[in-house]
């Protein structure tokens, strides 16, 4: 690209929360840093309070690359510490990266191109699951399974066109400070939230499979349980906190859950033949198993199943458990989009 072209092109700033990222933080930090994005570029990361050597990490990378610095996010909260990357940041065009998110080769010069081209307000692809260890590995097929995630474009791919929400984002700078950024009180789903007001703000959220970030997925069962909980009890919050949004996608997951949790109460307290439902439940997961691990090693086929109902049934209960007091809590910390403005008056 010759140095005039170079010129045209907008300054963008990738912002990074991290807390606890010391395994993948420099890969991250080294796949943005070596894109072939032509204009300026700034890393601005976010530092909640590790237990690790994340802090140290950052400081390294600082040291040896001008373009990256660091912000502090003392709350350690996910939307927090984009809120402060981004005020702390400065171009026009923001980029979301998180700590354990590897951006692919030309993700930042497409985005960039395609934000033009569509005349959008966030541009987002694919979250593309690869794990490191068996377990992850049975993790990231469950990640890219419409088994395991429904019919989600950023999961399993699609066709490019509008969406009601992307993978991380790349965003026009003048619409988060329109809309007041992310929602700090969203622990989860933040990104689902701000993309929704967005679209109701008269903003294009457009998919493309062009965009692809690597994600390395939760390393134990534990982590995943807890991971998938916190996505369903903040996709609650998300649905009372705005009326009309739910979707039948997100009610498969409890249904699952209360399916299997009625069907084992009555099947020991009542008739053995209530032990059907959990029983449906295990075999379409382990028939799920073998169609979408082929590829997989055995103990990882054996592991897929094992995800499917960690994810599943962890997503439902944390759905089915969010307590409205939670929904109360979150007490709108942001500036009213105009939509919101729109609907008050009305």
């Amino acid at each position: 690209m010759n140095t005039k072209a170079a010129e045209e092109l907008p300054a963008v700033s990738v912002i990074m929360p991290v807390l606890n990222e010391e395994r993948h933080l420099r890969t991250a930090v080294r796949h943005i840093l070596e894109q072939d994005y032509a204009g300026s570029m700034e890393v601005v990361i976010a530092l909640g309070p590790s237990t690790d050597r994340t802090a140290q990490i950052a400081a390294e990378l600082v040291a040896e690359d001008p373009r990256v610095r660091t912000v502090e996010n003392p709350t350690g909260r996910t939307p927090a510490g984009l809120n402060a990357a981004i005020r702390g940041s400065s171009h026009p065009i923001v980029v979301r990266v998180d700590g354990h998110g590897l951006l692919t080769p030309g993700y930042i010069t497409t985005a960039v191109r395609l934000l033009r081209e569509m005349e959008a307000a966030n541009v987002g692809g694919i979250m593309h699951a690869e794990g490191e260890t068996e377990w992850e590995h049975a993790v990231a097929a469950a990640m890219t399974s419409k088994i395991g995630v429904g019919n989600a474009a950023f999961h399993t791919g699609g066709l490019a066109g509008p969406a009601d929400t992307v993978y991380l984002g790349v965003f026009r700078r003048e619409v988060l400070e329109r809309l007041g950024g992310y929602n700090e009180e969203f622990v989860r789903a933040q990104d689902w939230e701000l993309n929704y007001r967005i679209r109701q703000d008269g903003g294009l959220v457009w998919f493309t499979p062009q965009l692809r970030v690597t994600y390395r997925p939760r390393p134990t069962i534990k982590a995943l349980a807890k991971q998938y909980k916190d996505y369903g009890r903040w996709r609650r919050v998300v649905t009372r906190y705005h009326r009309g949004s739910v979707n039948l996608r997100y009610l498969a997951p409890p249904t699952a859950f209360a399916g299997v949790t009625l069907g084992l109460l009555l099947g020991l307290a009542v008739h053995p033949a209530f032990l059907a439902l959990p029983g449906l439940y295990v075999l379409g997961i382990v028939g799920g198993a073998v169609k979408e691990g082929r590829d997989l090693s055995p103990k990882a086929k054996a592991l897929l199943a094992v995800a499917f109902a960690t994810m599943h049934l962890s997503w439902g209960f944390g759905f089915l458990t969010s307590p409205r007091s939670l929904a109360r809590k979150v007490i709108g910390n942001r500036a009213p989009s105009s939509a919101d403005v729109v609907a008050e008056r009305g």
